[in-house]
């Protein structure tokens, strides 16, 4: 089991850490942050240079951790809750599961599987393990839940925000004016 989660925790890191380098810097066929913050607006992410700091911080740092094994309650709480608004915002967006189709199945597979090291520990080979020994049952799943909680805000913030994109978008495509909308703001 030592040996499983060992795997699975440095190569889940080393993804994640790519993940945030593609939005950052462009590394491995990434957008870069341009790109990246272009794709966050879409979302309902705004705005979305700053969102894209905050996500390429949240990979990084918690990717760097769970390679390591250090403050893994820390970095299974920040990677799921990171994954869990992407997935959920591309879903909800895209209308579809799939990651081809623009659907979020991928980043949802990483918070599962960040997860499912959060229940199971960071294993006997971490620095975790090393310097605190081993850890109460119970602060993995404490740490999945408060990833849950947090991501609800953002994802709910870029629904309301792509909801009232859409009215916009409604009230221009019916022959309102930019005007007009202001004041039926107003009056609303």
């Amino acid at each position: 089991m030592d040996t499983t989660l060992l795997i699975l925790r440095v190569l889940t890191g080393a993804i994640l850490v790519c993940h945030g380098s593609q939005k950052a810097f462009g590394w491995l066929r990434g957008p870069g942050p341009v790109g990246s913050a272009a794709f966050f607006e879409t979302l309902g992410h705004r705005p979305g240079r700053q969102m894209v700091v905050l996500a390429v911080g949240c990979e990084t740092v918690s990717g760097a951790l769970l390679l390591l094994g250090l403050a893994t309650p820390l970095a299974v709480a920040i990677a799921t809750g990171t994954m869990l608004v992407a997935a959920l915002s591309m879903i909800v967006k895209a209308r579809v599961f799939w990651n081809t189709h623009g659907g979020g199945e991928y980043p949802l597979l990483l918070a599962l599987t960040v997860a499912a090291i959060g229940f199971a520990g960071p294993g006997r080979w971490s620095l975790d393990a090393l310097l605190l020994g081993p850890w109460p049952g119970w602060i993995g799943p404490s740490a999945v839940l408060l990833a849950v909680l947090a991501a609800t805000v953002p994802v709910a913030r870029a629904h309301r925000v792509l909801k009232a994109d859409a009215l916009v978008e409604n009230r221009l495509a019916s022959g309102a004016t930019t005007t007009s909308i202001t004041e039926r703001g107003a009056d609303e």
